[in-house]
């Protein structure tokens, strides 16, 4: 087992006092029955000069099941998994950082800083991560899927799967403990309605490949220092061949390692790099981690509020996918970090940076497709589909693509 780190305790800790700051309506509560909910944590903090600052964080265990994709129209998070709405959260604050630098205002953060390549190549994005910032990652539960694959048989009462349905998906959620290192759904309950959304941990891989920056940041923020340089753990929550095995590159990602530095790399260009994070651990608790709870509570049970914040930019409860109080598919309810919501904030940038330098049309005139599958499918965003192409072709075989919720205009009414 791998020693607890100072440097793992510091991340741990500017996230885990961040979250102890949020209001009490932000957090797990004790119910009528005197069941403790608990919830998982996770965040994003940059590093810089021995500095530790917490970007995002995010609370959530759930996801949006498949037969509801075509009906969002943008408006709802598909996945809000803890470790999935954190990095949606911290693009969130890119995006909203962006818009704040070109208008001449303070940021909320010393994170981005222009470019200053940008008027001479215009395939250069304009901002870039501060040097000397580096990115951490940290989760109070092990990554769903196949990170967490030991505990989850361990903790099984009889040590046998869930059964399978009569026709097995070939993404079986918490099926067929036998078969690791594969591409996982989220895990549900046997009779909850099926997910498409793929597994936290196969989602970190990914971001290995692709960076921490999501499609729509990526088209204004180089990739190159915005890959997760530690991604911190509880000690209880490591199991060291699991994550070696999804992550690592003597693990399922060896054939994108092989690739990215050999013959195959002509894919990986425009910053894109394989870039596997260390695993630290850390002795630092979360009061609302399931290990916690369970270890003062007679009864626990888990939370269903979800809970985004990032610095100077997002606070929001979340509850099946929209804000905490509205209607699902009313637009008014959609989170700061739908695909709508993201898409116009987005734009919002373009513009500005438009309005600015007349010169910088390319961005503007991508944004203003007329749906969001043009603008995932569009030119701009060729190099980063080959690399995410070739990491699903040859490590993470099984991932299909998402596109039930794409055929939505930044108009309301489209």
């Amino acid at each position: 087992m791998q020693s607890p780190t100072s440097h793992a305790n510091a991340i741990a800790q500017a996230v885990t006092s961040k979250f102890n700051s949020l209001p009490p309506k932000r957090k797990p509560s004790t119910r009528d029955n005197g069941a403790a909910e608990w919830i998982p944590l996770s965040g994003i903090v940059a590093e810089e000069n021995d500095l530790f600052t917490c970007l995002s964080l995010a609370t959530g265990m759930k996801c949006l099941p498949a037969a509801r994709l075509p009906s969002s129209a943008g408006t709802l998070l598909h996945d809000w998994h803890a470790e999935i709405l954190a990095i949606r959260t911290f693009n969130r604050l890119i995006l909203d950082e962006c818009l704040r630098l070109i208008q001449g205002e303070d940021p909320a953060t010393n994170l981005l800083v222009f470019a200053s390549s940008t008027l001479e190549d215009d395939k250069t994005p304009p901002f870039r991560i501060r040097p000397g910032v580096k990115l951490h990652m940290y989760c109070s539960e092990a990554p769903c899927g196949d990170a967490s694959m030991e505990l989850v048989m361990a903790a099984q009462p009889d040590a046998s799967p869930w059964e399978e349905p009569s026709s097995p998906s070939p993404l079986p959620g918490r099926s067929h403990f036998s078969r690791l290192g594969i591409v996982r759904r989220k895990p549900s309950r046997a009779d909850a309605p099926a997910s498409s959304s793929k597994s936290c941990s196969d989602k970190l891989a990914l971001k290995q490949c692709t960076s921490l920056l999501s499609s729509l940041t990526s088209l204004f923020v180089q990739r190159s220092d915005a890959y997760i340089r530690t991604l911190v753990l509880p000690a209880s929550q490591y199991v060291p061949g699991a994550c070696e095995r999804a992550f690592s590159s003597t693990g399922r990602m060896a054939p994108v390692a092989a690739a990215a530095a050999g013959d195959d790399a002509s894919c990986w260009s425009e910053g894109y790099v394989f870039r596997p994070f260390i695993i630290e651990t850390t002795t630092e608790k979360f009061t609302f981690s399931r290990e916690v709870r369970t270890s003062v509570c007679p009864s626990i049970v888990p939370c269903n509020l979800a809970v985004a914040w990032s610095a100077g930019s997002v606070e929001e409860s979340i509850v099946n996918g929209v804000l905490h109080g509205r209607k699902p598919l009313d637009p008014r309810g959609a989170s700061h970090m739908s695909r709508r919501k993201m898409w116009e904030a987005a734009a919002a940038v373009a513009d500005a940076l438009h309005r600015r330098d007349d010169e910088q049309t390319k961005i503007y005139k991508y944004l203003n497709e007329p749906t969001y599958r043009h603008v995932k499918d569009g030119s701009l965003l060729t190099a980063r589909r080959a690399v995410k192409g070739q990491v699903r072709q040859t490590a993470l075989t099984g991932w299909v693509a998402d596109q039930m919720d794409s055929d939505f205009g930044r108009d309301v009414t489209a």
